[in-house]
C-alpha cells in the first residue's frame, strides 16, 4: 500500500537569471512500512523535498499525497491539523521544549490535538528507546543521543502515517549516530512505521531499506 507519493513535484525560487529549481519534477512512491533514505549533497534539494513531503512549505507545482490525501488541497489551518495527526518529524536539532520533562515532551503533540495518549503504546515506545528512567528529566539534563531518542518517541507517539527525519544524526558523534540509527530501524520494524530520512552520510543511508539519490532537484537513482 502506497503511503506517500509525489507527482511532478516542483519548487522554484526567483525568476529569470536568478531562478533556482530546487525541485524539478520529482516523482517518488513510498510503501507502507518502508524505510527510505534520500541522499544528496548540500544544495541538491533534499531538504526542500523533506519540507514539501511534510507540508512545511508549499510547492510551485505538483502534488504530494500522504495516506491518499492531497495535502496541498488543504487550507493552512487544515494542513496544520493534518500534519500534526499524520506526519511525525525528527529534526537534527531535536526541538524539545526545555521547560517540559521527557514524558511531557513525548505526549505534547497528542495533547495539542485535544486527545489522550494511548498509554500502552507510548510505554512500548519508551521501553523500546530505553527512556524509562529519564521520564522526569528535563532536556538539558540529557545527552544529545538521549534527546534524539525523546524526539523519536515524540514523533512516533501520535501513530503518524509517515515519519520524516531530517539529518537525525547530524549533531551526534559516530557511535551515538549508529545507536540512534539502530533504534530508528528497530522502531520502524516494531511499529510498522513508514519512514523517510534525508542525509548526506552514505554509511547512515545504508541502514535504510531503499536509497533515493537527488541531484540538482531531480531523483537520479532509485535503490
Amino acid at each position: 500500500m502506497t503511503i506517500l507519493e509525489t507527482r511532478d513535484l516542483r519548487k522554484i525560487y526567483g525568476a529569470g537569471e536568478t531562478e533556482v529549481r530546487a525541485l524539478d519534477g520529482v516523482n517518488i512512491r513510498v510503501e507502507q512500512g518502508e524505510f527510505v533514505a534520500v541522499v544528496g549533497t548540500s544544495g541538491s534539494g533534499k531538504s526542500t523535498l523533506l519540507h514539501m513531503l511534510g507540508g512545511l512549505d508549499r510547492p510551485t507545482g505538483g502534488t504530494v499525497l500522504v495516506d491518499g490525501k492531497d495535502i496541498f488541497s488543504l487550507r493552512d489551518e487544515e494542513l496544520t491539523i493534518f500534519r500534526r495527526r499524520k506526519i511525525g518529524f525528527v529534526f537534527q536539532s531535536y526541538n524539545l521544549v526545555p521547560v517540559l520533562n521527557v514524558y511531557e515532551n513525548i505526549v505534547l503533540p497528542i495533547q495539542l490535538d485535544g486527545e489522550k495518549p494511548d498509554r500502552d503504546y507510548v510505554n512500548q515506545i519508551i521501553q523500546t528507546l530505553g527512556l524509562e528512567r529519564k521520564l522526569r528529566n528535563l532536556p538539558n539534563n540529557l545527552s544529545g543521543g538521549q534527546q534524539q531518542r525523546v524526539a523519536i518517541a515524540r514523533a512516533l507517539a501520535s501513530k503518524p502515517a509517515i515519519l520524516l527525519a531530517d539529518e537525525p544524526t547530524g549533531n551526534l558523534d559516530s557511535r551515538t549516530s549508529q545507536d540512534v540509527m539502530g533504534l530508528l530501524k528497530v522502531t520502524s520494524r516494531k511499529f510498522s512505521q513508514t519512514m523517510v530520512m534525508i542525509t548526506h552520510n552514505e554509511e547512515i543511508a545504508q541502514m535504510a531499506d531503499r536509497i533515493l539519490r537527488i541531484e540538482d532537484g531531480c531523483i537520479v537513482t532509485r535503490g
